[in-house]
């Protein structure tokens, strides 16, 4: 429809990454009894291969032209930030103070249930607010409403800190001269 203005095409991949794992997890399981000679039960496994091999090669042909149409719009994209993508981040705050993941994860719907009943974004609830939820919410914890800080706290291989992005970037052009 022409109003719609999210990512079909990467829905669709999305969609197919399923179908391309369950294509890998058959043939995994087709030969992870066979013997090291021929044997007739491997003939299962073409089919799905062929199927396989046209739907990433499909997806590769969809991604890139994605990719080489796409514009971006950083100001729609920072307009469209919301308090709660950081909630995790509350509960990360926790931990890192001691307290176990399985009650920091409790404590953060909390205090995404206090925001949501007040009518107050999480990012301009006063330091009581959270310490009415949890004596353990320091005057720090408002240090948590950035949003460029939660990117850098992913540092690991494969996250979302910009070195960590860089160094992907890196890899990825390598691989592909």
């Amino acid at each position: 429809m022409p109003q719609k203005k999210n990512s079909d095409s990467l829905e669709l991949l999305r969609g197919k990454t399923g179908r391309a794992f369950g294509q890998m997890a058959g043939l995994t399981m087709t030969i992870k009894g066979l013997p090291s000679t021929y044997n007739k039960d491997l003939q299962e496994s073409v089919e799905p291969m062929l199927d396989h091999v046209k739907t990433v090669s499909d997806s590769i042909r969809i991604a890139t032209g994605v990719l080489s149409t796409l514009a971006v719009n950083p100001d729609k994209m920072r307009a469209s930030l919301d308090p709660f993508m950081l909630a995790t981040d509350l509960a990360d705050y926790l931990v890192r103070k001691g307290v176990p993941f399985r009650e920091t994860h409790h404590i953060s719907g909390q205090c995404v249930a206090f925001s949501e009943k007040s009518k107050t974004p999480m990012d301009q609830m006063k330091l009581a607010d959270f310490q009415a939820i949890d004596s353990r919410f320091g005057r720090d914890i408002l240090d948590c409403f950035s949003y460029e800080t939660s990117v850098e706290f992913h540092s690991a291989a494969g996250g979302t800190a910009k070195k960590s992005v860089e160094e992907q970037i890196k890899v990825m052009k390598s691989i592909l001269k």
